[in-house]
């Protein structure tokens, strides 16, 4: 009688020999199940000491993360890492701006000047009808008037200035309410927008719509430090200026957790950088990378860092490998890394490769404890950029910090040890994404599809999985590429997703 555990194979048969495959090489074979997809629970180490409710990074990519994405990410349990390739000024201001967010504050309004006319007002579609008018036009001005549609429907010419029709008679509120007293105030008083202002000049800090305080959703899962329960963010740095910008990024924007961005992470440079924060900043969580071989792991694992990235040359605009022949195929590289991180305790984030949820599930259920993803955020409506439509589709830009379009805004040359005068061979490309609407929709999304797999694998939480991985209880098999075919949506002549 054959034995039931023997169907299909164990991870350790399958990436111990000289075949490296890939996420779609692999399917995960089904498992008993005795609980809800509800009842999975996803939370997981980012580092040794920091735990996330959600197992999604957002990559340090000047197309993906900035601060409306790392606030976005942390609101849904996640985590955002604010890329390098800005100054350290810049870089400091969207850690600042994520620290200072609170959820239910809009901190970015569209502001108007007095001297902006109505047709300035509605020559651009914006999702909302109310704009505060400040005395400069902007943000932290002078607060002077409120404009909605109360005040333009009726007036014909397109020319009159806002200030002619604005609404003076304003409620507001001071810096520092919390969110609960800002609605008491919108309940009192009947008004749908509460502007936030300072209480010595009047300035406008942010705005509460009743609307949106109406919509919102409580975000329980959200990523918070228990010592200031701000929002968790992480920066990305090189290894070039750690003195520069790790002691701006720690003391001015008590920044959670720094990555040290390198394409090929096992080298004297990011050692040394290790060492320079280490003896620094003790407190400080590290992770290091990129890497995608056990010894790689055991030199940075050796240096002291927290967490490991893993992945070379397989992300969807990454050119290494083709350029440089160098890398591994990504799930033999996740497994092989988790193995030996997972045994000194260190967590492994699978960075590239991640273009669906069945990737997740597989990048998960082979060790790592996070998966990083640029790609399936950058067509967010958070990520950094403008929409724009090519052949009818609405698209974003997307590109690899390794492109010539990225080496060419200078920042990024370090992450590649090049100089300015040298000639740059990219190992990477500009490209665009396909729009996914506000990340607040798309990754529950995401994280239920996650849920679901890791339900038909019959485990309840990344931890079981890992378990049940390492004791030969998830067992796997190879696609051949007819399987793979056969695994996609075939045979129909048209389909809606």
């Amino acid at each position: 009688m054959t034995s039931l555990i023997s169907d299909g194979f164990t991870a350790h048969q399958l990436f111990n020999q000289p075949i490296g495959y890939t996420y779609d090489d692999t399917i995960i074979l089904p498992n008993y199940i005795d609980f809800n997809s509800t009842d999975v629970d996803l939370s997981s180490h980012l580092s040794t000491e920091i735990i996330i409710k959600t197992p999604f990074v957002s990559s340090p990519m000047d197309t993906v993360t900035e601060s409306d994405q790392a606030i976005a990410m942390a609101l849904q349990g996640g985590i955002g890492i604010i890329h390098c390739n800005q100054t350290v000024e810049e870089q400091l201001g969207q850690v600042q701006a994520t620290k200072r967010f609170q959820n239910g504050f809009v901190p970015k309004p569209v502001v108007f000047s007095p001297t902006d006319t109505i047709e300035d007002l509605k020559k651009n579609q914006y999702a909302f009808s109310t704009f505060p008018i400040t005395q400069n036009g902007t943000i932290n001005s002078k607060l002077i008037g409120l404009v909605s549609g109360r005040e333009t429907d009726f007036v014909t010419d397109p020319n009159i200035a806002l200030e002619d029709i604005m609404n003076t008679e304003i409620v507001t509120a001071p810096q520092g309410i919390t969110l609960n007293e800002a609605q008491n105030i919108l309940r009192e008083k009947k008004v749908k927008f509460l502007p936030i202002v300072n209480s010595y000049n009047n300035n406008l800090i942010s705005l509460i719509c009743k609307k949106d305080l109406i919509k919102s959703q409580v975000f329980p899962s959200a990523s918070l430090n228990p010592i200031t329960n701000q929002l968790r963010v992480g920066a990305s740095i090189t290894t070039h200026d750690p003195e520069k910008r790790v002691p701006i990024l720690v003391n001015e924007g008590k920044v959670d957790i720094v990555v040290i961005d390198s394409s090929q992470g096992n080298s004297i440079f990011q050692l040394e950088t290790i060492k320079y924060i280490k003896e620094r900043f003790p407190d400080l969580q590290i992770i290091g990378g990129n890497v995608v071989t056990q010894q790689q792991a055991h030199n940075l694992i050796q240096a002291g860092v927290h967490g490991l990235r893993v992945g070379m040359g397989s992300g969807a605009i990454c050119t290494t490998q083709s350029v440089c022949g160098i890398g591994r195929p990504q799930a033999t590289a996740v497994y092989q890394v988790s193995q030996l991180a997972n045994e000194n305790k260190i967590p492994v984030i699978a960075d590239g490769g991640i273009s669906n949820s069945g990737h997740i599930v597989r990048a998960l259920a082979l060790g790592a404890s996070t998966v990083m993803m640029g790609s399936l955020l950058a067509g967010t409506d958070e990520a950094p950029g403008d929409y724009f439509y090519e052949n009818g589709i609405r698209l974003k830009k997307y590109r690899g910090m390794g492109s010539l379009e990225a080496m060419q805004k200078g920042l990024n040359l370090k992450r590649y040890h090049l100089r300015k005068d040298m000639i740059k061979i990219p190992q990477g490309v500009s490209g665009s994404v396909n729009a996914k609407g506000s990340l607040h929709t798309y990754l529950p999304r995401l994280i239920q599809a996650t849920k679901q797999g890791f339900q038909d694998l019959g485990q309840s939480s990344v931890c079981k999985a890992h378990e049940a991985l390492n004791t030969g209880n998830l067992r796997f098999q190879i696609r051949s590429i007819q399987a793979q075919k056969e695994g996609q949506i075939h045979d129909l002549h048209s389909y809606q997703n």
